[in-house]
């Protein structure tokens, strides 16, 4: 028996159905993560934003923003604030107890950004693939942090301050001490009240 030819109007609907298809298909995959996100930090001295650059820094981006959706920043300290240098924090509570971490993430220190002042920096330990959920701002430029600095490795760079430039300054000029196994310790604690991601990016400040 011969196999008939599909008629005109049939083509078209299958031509069509296969369109609305792909459609549905697209419209439900995940949006991509925006290449510059932003996060407000805000804190007993002020709000900082932070813009983060995904594209340069895609694991220390993600990695960072996971504890911002978790909460972990909230009622974190800067426990290290040294004038000329940086500001450090996200590790530990008012008590000074370290927050239990995700798994570290890799280095990414050669990607092109660099440790300027206001930049947003992961902390890390001697081992170049130990960063977790430490973070520092540069209170300046500091080149010996660049790759491959002084160990071979240098320091993750993967955002910058956008607003909030002022606040930063005013917390690199606290009173701080050493207390026990911390050094340059602020002696009034600047404590982050909450970390959020900005629906509404700001405009940086030039």
């Amino acid at each position: 028996m011969q196999q008939t030819q599909p008629s005109l109007f049939a083509k078209l609907m299958t031509v069509f159905a296969g369109v609305a298809l792909s459609g549905a298909v697209l419209a439900a995959a995940p949006a991509a993560p925006a290449a510059t996100p932003q996060v407000e930090i805000k804190t007993t001295m002020g709000d900082i934003v932070v813009e983060l650059d995904h594209d340069k820094a895609p694991k220390s981006v993600d990695n960072f923003l996971a504890y911002v959706k978790a909460g972990f920043y909230k009622g974190t300290i800067f426990h290290r604030v040294i004038d000329g240098f940086m500001i450090q924090g996200g590790g530990f509570d008012e008590k000074l107890k370290q927050k239990k971490t995700n798994k570290p993430v890799p280095i990414e220190s050669q990607n092109g950004l660099t440790n300027s002042k206001y930049s947003l920096a992961m902390a890390r330990s001697g081992d170049p693939n130990s960063a977790t959920s430490q973070f520092f701002i540069n209170v300046e430029d500091n080149d010996a942090l660049n790759y491959p600095g002084r160990d071979g490795f240098g320091y993750t760079v993967f955002g910058k301050v956008v607003k909030g430039q002022e606040v930063v300054d005013k917390i690199k000029g606290v009173l701080v001490d050493d207390k026990g196994s911390f050094q340059n310790i602020p002696v009034i604690p600047v404590v982050v009240k909450s970390a959020t991601i900005l629906k509404t990016p700001v405009q940086p400040k030039m």
